[in-house]
């Protein structure tokens, strides 16, 4: 097939699924390899480019999607209806960072991150689009293993997630005082709270306690193990 018909019909293909389609796919329709529809998708890409073309192809990690360009939204707007729109808030856009850059990841290990609970973010991020069930872990409980989506690297312009930038150690440690703070945490009461309370405990311990359990140890007939064991 000659290479103004293959490129045909990967415009078909794309222009009739409408969503993105693996290479794997083309080559099948194809009947060629990975480098030489990358190279056909290329020339397409220069194509529209040059003429200014109201579509555009662009990659999604191991696919291709055809979709409009930005600059014909205001024109598209007018005669279909608006998209679906929504704002994510600092601590739904906190929690997709953590399962874009840890995924797979459960549940509870964004909670532990996170020092919070996350169910109603995390629902909230699935509902939009950017996050879903990748499966269960094998383990007790088969907690669910969450990541992001195709949706995700579309909305955020990224190709992979190789394109993800690098977090800084600083952001790193802002994620944690906004989770302290969602959850009413101060450290320096708690710090304060603390030194009280081990203030009191101090003062109503035995005044030998330390010769008392040397003698409970000396008299003891179990091994250590053993009293563990039975919950002593």
């Amino acid at each position: 097939m000659e290479t103004k018909k293959m490129k045909a019909v990967i415009e078909a293909i794309l222009f009739t699924l409408g969503d993105s389609v693996e290479i794997s796919r083309l080559c099948q329709a194809l009947d060629t390899d990975k480098k030489t529809i990358k190279a056909l998708v290329e020339e397409l890409k220069e194509e529209y480019a040059a003429r200014e073309s109201g579509i555009k192809i662009i990659e999604i990690e191991d696919s291709y999607q055809m979709c409009t360009c930005e600059d014909a939204y205001e024109s598209l707007i007018k005669i279909v209806s608006i998209p679906k729109s929504y704002r994510l808030t600092d601590i739904q856009l906190e929690t997709l960072s953590i399962i874009a850059y840890k995924q797979p990841i459960t549940k509870i290990e964004v909670e532990k991150i996170r020092g919070v609970t996350s169910d109603r973010v995390i629902n909230r991020l699935i509902d939009v689009g950017l996050v879903e069930e990748k499966g269960r872990l094998n383990t007790p409980g088969r907690p669910i293993i969450l990541g992001t989506t195709e949706e995700f690297l579309r909305r955020f312009g990224l190709s992979n997630y190789d394109e993800l930038p690098n977090i800084q150690a600083e952001q790193v440690e802002t994620f944690k005082i906004e989770a302290e703070e969602e959850l009413g945490f101060h450290p320096e009461v708690v710090h304060d709270e603390m030194e009280d309370v081990e203030g009191q405990i101090s003062l109503d311990l035995p005044q030998e306690p330390k010769e008392e359990f040397e003698k409970f140890e000396d008299d003891s007939p179990h091994d250590p193990e053993e009293i563990i064991d039975v919950g002593i």
